[in-house]
């Protein structure tokens, strides 16, 4: 009974696990986006409340060296993961490393999975190889690699390992050679990583957000992102200046759509071409897949973000938290949605 499962969550120990962005210092040599996937101390807090709201007492761990001791510690019922890591190539790995080292149950997907949705490339490699449309690409670990032999102009050039759109800048669209071999060149100084380059896809973009597993995986509304509104001159693509510069809570850009304007055939290729992915990457619970049409309208999987931003200002254009409110859930319910698709999957 509904009354019965309301009371039964409330007796449990629920932790969240989390990373807060941080400055940088001048003397650090890092990029300055590099603390972008983490977030800010007021989504954690209200991501904190909402668990609250039907949990009772929260259990606050930072993802940082002591993350282990804590966990150990104080051994909750399950944890809401959304760490992102900072350090290494599979760092959104490491939280859930340790909670399945320590037999604690969480939220989201496994540390193979966050790993390989993190390295682009590999993602798009088993999608390619269950045959679900992403674009052709290259990964280039030097700038004088002749890429243009192998794909064709425009190109779209980015970290491979990186989210939040790290990385991917106005100038990241490129028409020629040289802009190209400059581009390649800039991420691999960098970032320290290699570039993974590939064909741009000329067609609307969307953003879909799931939530559950198996046969109760669920599409929230669909939305579309009109990069006919950004500023003149600006590349139509989510970069890092369209997300984090230009687009601000006191200046919000209007280039969201929610629910996307689609006929009812293209609304279920989206969300197919996304259940897909999903399921190819052994997604679990939760994960906002970005979609991109080519020049013919088939839907391409661009990339899959199993630990999704959360902001629940809607002046923050949060593509999760806007597709829940298309939806009429709360921010407590989308947030209480993926822990409750946890619990059934390990049967709690």
């Amino acid at each position: 009974m509904p009354g019965n499962e309301t009371q039964l969550s409330r007796k449990m120990k629920v932790a969240l696990t989390y990373n807060l962005k941080k400055e940088i210092g001048e003397a650090e040599g890092l990029p300055e986006d590099f603390y972008a996937e983490c977030d800010d101390p007021e989504t954690v807090e209200a991501v904190r409340d909402a668990l609250r709201e039907r949990h009772g007492e929260v259990i606050m761990v930072e993802a940082d060296e002591d993350a282990f001791e804590k966990f150990r510690r104080e051994r909750p019922d399950i944890v809401f993961n959304m760490a992102e890591g900072v350090w290494g190539d599979s760092r959104e790995s490491q939280i859930p490393s340790i909670l399945e080292m320590l037999r604690i149950p969480y939220t989201g997907s496994n540390p193979l999975t966050l790993a390989m949705c993190l390295n682009k490339a590999r993602a798009k490699e088993i999608l390619s190889y269950y045959g679900i449309p992403t674009a052709r690409f290259i990964v280039a670990r030097d700038a004088s690699f002749e890429i243009e032999k192998y794909l064709s102009f425009p190109m779209i050039v980015k970290p491979m390992l990186e989210g939040s759109s790290k990385g991917i800048k106005n100038d990241s669209i490129v028409r020629d050679v040289p802009s190209l071999r400059k581009k390649v060149a800039e991420v691999l100084e960098e970032y320290a990583q290699p570039a993974l380059v590939e064909e741009y896809l000329e067609g609307r973009e969307f953003t879909v957000a799931l939530v559950g597993n198996g046969s109760s995986l669920k599409a929230l509304p669909i939305v579309e992102i009109n990069y006919s509104a950004l500023p003149a001159g600006v590349n139509p693509i989510y970069s890092y200046e369209a997300k984090w510069i230009l687009d601000t809570p006191d200046a919000p850009l209007d280039i969201f759509t929610c629910p996307a304007d689609l006929n009812a055939r293209l609304k279920s290729a989206i969300e197919a071409v996304s259940k897909d992915a999903f399921g190819a990457l052994d997604v679990r619970d939760w994960c906002r897949i970005d979609v991109r049409l080519d020049s013919m309208g088939t839907p391409h999987i661009i990339e899959l973000n199993p630990l999704p931003g959360i902001l629940k200002d809607p002046k923050c254009n949060s593509c999760f938290p806007k597709a829940a409110r298309a939806a009429g859930m709360s921010f407590t319910d989308m947030v209480n949605s993926v822990l409750d698709a946890a619990r059934q999957r390990y049967g709690i």
